[in-house]
């Protein structure tokens, strides 16, 4: 079948004319996806019945499915999609008691950026996602919140993949995302473990997202050992491309830390950082590890994660210590997909 989310308003005309209907209907078809939340052609009431009955034999609205779904106590909704041709990826819905609903979207099937502590990293790449897919992922939460009388307001590219290793695609559905459902470019951000040419050919794009790094280690020697990336893009190059996509595109990065114990949350550590990023715009995220069961390190404590954030004050550089939301359902990247496959087998 047609899958509807894949139909830009000119297709869909040409679609429409095919079928011998007016091709002003592209519009009312697609007020009733981005605007209303329609579930199903049936829903759309100002379409003829006989059209309506046409589409729903002949295009579908969407192409992927819920295989699981976890809710936390938090309120965190963790899911495992399946795609068209089973390959499984994950998302996650998050609510806010400021009345923020971020929705966590993958870009690839799996990841091979290999990094030792992501359960993603561990299970190695799949497929690239389309850019329909990574859209689709979106406009499902959209739609759902949209029947419940709330909004999707967020959108982090911080699932199953590297981005920019998917870089057109992913960019597009950020443009689709921002254009049909409406979420501010500002409130999207793009993850990336360190892809320096990318961070770089982002700010051509002209396009206000925000930009985050998954750092981890303020040495190459360190950063090397857990993320493979930083042997091709070393911390100089990668802390020169920020200081280029702060000047140039006039906005802040954010810095991604997992707080591993005894690893990298000493304060010697944090002296390393604050030196790293001092002079530079940005915010770092201190979010304690998420354990997995291909990497036996454990997170933080609490003490430990304040002295940090009190010494990269003193370097001048802000950051906050993230809330680990979905515990109780294992809502770290990769994890889902993980216990999902080991139940079954695969």
């Amino acid at each position: 079948m047609i899958d509807a989310y894949a139909l830009s308003e000119a297709a869909l005309g040409d679609l429409l004319v095919e079928l011998g209907q007016p091709r002003y209907r592209s519009k009312q078809i697609r007020a009733w996806l981005y605007e209303k939340g329609a579930a199903s052609f049936q829903e759309m009431t100002d379409l003829p019945k006989g059209l309506r009955d046409v589409l729903e034999a002949k295009v579908a609205l969407g192409t992927i499915t819920v295989d699981t779904e976890q809710v936390s106590r938090d309120g965190t909704r963790k899911r495992l999609y399946k795609l068209h041709d089973g390959q499984l990826v994950e998302a996650v819905l998050m609510a806010y008691d400021d009345g923020r609903r971020t929705a966590c979207i993958s870009s690839q099937a799996g990841c091979g950026m290999g990094c030792t502590f992501c359960a993603t990293g561990q299970m190695g790449f799949a497929r690239q996602l389309t850019s329909t897919e990574i859209f689709e992922q979106a406009a499902l939460f959209a739609r759902e919140l949209q029947a419940s009388g709330e909004r999707l307001s967020n959108i982090v590219m911080m699932g199953m993949g590297e981005p920019f290793a998917n870089y057109d695609a992913v960019i597009e559905a950020v443009r689709r995302i921002n254009r049909e459902l409406g979420v501010g470019a500002r409130h999207i951000t793009i993850s990336t473990v360190g892809l320096v040419p990318k961070i770089r050919q982002l700010v051509d794009e002209g396009i206000q997202v925000t930009l985050a790094v998954s750092l981890h280690a303020a040495t190459d020697e360190e950063r090397s050992k857990i993320m493979p990336v930083n042997r091709r893009y070393p911390l100089a190059e990668l802390i020169a491309a920020c200081h280029d996509y702060v000047e140039r595109g006039g906005r802040r990065v954010t810095f991604e830390w997992a707080l591993i114990a005894g690893k990298n949350d000493t304060p010697e550590v944090a002296e390393r950082l604050g030196k790293l990023l001092r002079g530079l715009q940005c915010h770092v995220n201190l979010i304690p590890l998420n354990p997995t069961p291909g990497y036996g390190e454990k997170p933080s404590s609490d003490a430990d994660a304040r002295r940090f954030v009190e010494i990269l004050a003193e370097h001048g550089v802000a950051a906050t210590v993230r809330v680990r939301r979905g515990i109780d359902i294992a809502a770290g990247c990769g994890q889902l997909k993980s216990a999902v496959l080991a139940k079954k087998g695969g």
